[in-house]
């Protein structure tokens, strides 16, 4: 699809410039099974669509991408891991391990993403940190790092649980943040996807002593041309609930949904998903804006006039601080309100030094600022002196 250009016109001194009218959608606009939903824009981390967004709720297994991506962050995928008595008595689903069994971390988290084995999430948690608690609060601490406000993690695996932090729980928002980071911010994210993407997976203990297939059960991966990722979940409490990602055209988009749905309504979730995703294709394209705007030159108020003439207008050219790149891209629909806002001061008093700050040059998009860049005086400009008037003076005197 051919990008579009926007190119903004200079308004002065807080007038505001629209380049794209009407307002966004609104979450009642758009009917979903889930009872909380967001679509995110994955560059930016910006949510396009947001349904009782910051609602708290349970999560189940879309718990298990946190894992995922601290147990590739912080553990070598040839490492061995030992299943121990609390891992062996995880309830369905699960890999069926051993008190004792040994595997390799690598196999391991195939298991964990392609069969959301409950098993393998506490092995690699307690391989990783020790215990399941310790594993937690590094949960918690990455999922502060990542932004994330209402989100606590007290299990690997997403059962409901509660501990002295409280339940274990989420928003949509937060979620689709993880997932974001999972796939454009982590170190580890190419390895997140290769795992994630994987149809089917076997392996054995290390023992050899039995063998394992493992299927990927995220539909969303044939639903959608352009679908990169994703994980399902449920737990009674939870009911299910779906995080995933697309690519298309040079946008990613990432849609979270929980509450999508209880037994036997299991298909809701990949409803909601086409519908958000369809709508995100659909009505979000990227566009290219200029952050550059012709500017006038400022009166300078006792400033000594560039010609040397006492009696002439001081004036001082203004221009944009300078940057890489003015050209910035933004997904935007039509629905978007997007204004270029340039503030500036109409007159200066003497002296102005060159780079000195003059005003603003600043991109809105939906009353939110995206990019703000000084504009600049261009050069100095002494103030009129007493020696530099008498020095006129003479001069006049000695023309006559």
């Amino acid at each position: 699809m051919k990008k579009r250009k926007k190119r903004f016109l200079g308004i002065l001194t807080g007038m505001l410039l629209l380049m794209v009218t009407a307002v966004p959608v609104k979450a009642e606009e758009m009917e979903l099974y889930a009872q909380s939903a967001v679509l995110m824009d994955a560059d930016t981390g910006r949510i396009l669509f947001g349904k009782k967004e910051k609602e708290v709720r349970a999560m189940a297994s879309t718990t298990k991408i946190m894992t995922c991506i601290l147990v590739l962050e912080n553990t070598d995928l040839s490492d061995t891991a030992e299943a121990s008595r609390n891992a062996a008595i995880q309830p369905k689903v699960h890999l069926g391990v051993y008190e004792g069994e040994t595997f390799y971390v690598k196999d391991l988290l195939y298991s964990l993403m392609l069969e959301s084995h409950n098993d393998a999430a506490v092995i690699l948690a307690e391989k990783m940190a020790g215990s399941v608690e310790a594993f937690a609060k590094k949960m918690n601490q990455k999922a502060e790092e990542i932004g994330c406000t209402d989100t606590h993690f007290v299990t690997p695996n997403g059962l409901d649980k509660e501990d002295a932090g409280g339940e274990h729980r989420t928003t949509a928002a937060d979620l689709a943040k993880i997932l974001r980071y999972c796939i454009k911010q982590s170190p580890k994210r190419a390895e997140f996807l290769e795992i994630t993407r994987t149809k089917t997976y076997e392996f054995s203990d290390i023992q050899q002593k039995r063998q394992y297939s493992c299927y990927n059960h995220n539909a969303f991966l044939d639903m959608m041309q352009g679908a990169l990722t994703g994980k399902t979940g449920f737990t009674g409490k939870a009911g299910y609930c779906y995080v995933g990602a697309l690519e298309s055209e040079g946008r990613t988009f990432v849609v979270a949904l929980l509450g999508c749905g209880w037994p036997d309504n299991r298909g809701y979730k990949w409803q909601d998903m086409r519908k958000l995703m369809t709508y995100a294709m659909e009505d979000f394209q990227i566009q290219e804006f200029f952050m550059d705007v012709p500017l006038p030159e400022l009166t300078v108020e006792n400033g000594i006039p560039e010609s040397g003439k006492r009696w002439d207008r001081c004036t001082v050219p203004a221009k944009i601080e300078k940057e890489p790149e003015k050209k910035i891209q933004l997904l935007v629909s039509e629905k978007d309100q997007v204004k270029l806002v340039c503030n500036m001061k109409t007159k200066l008093d003497a002296p102005v030094r060159e780079g000195m700050v003059v005003g603003s040059l600043c991109l809105w998009l939906n009353g939110e600022k995206i990019r703000e860049q000084d504009i600049l005086a261009e050069q100095d400009v002494p103030r009129i002196s007493l020696r530099w008037c008498a020095g006129e003076v003479v001069k006049d005197f000695f023309k006559i």
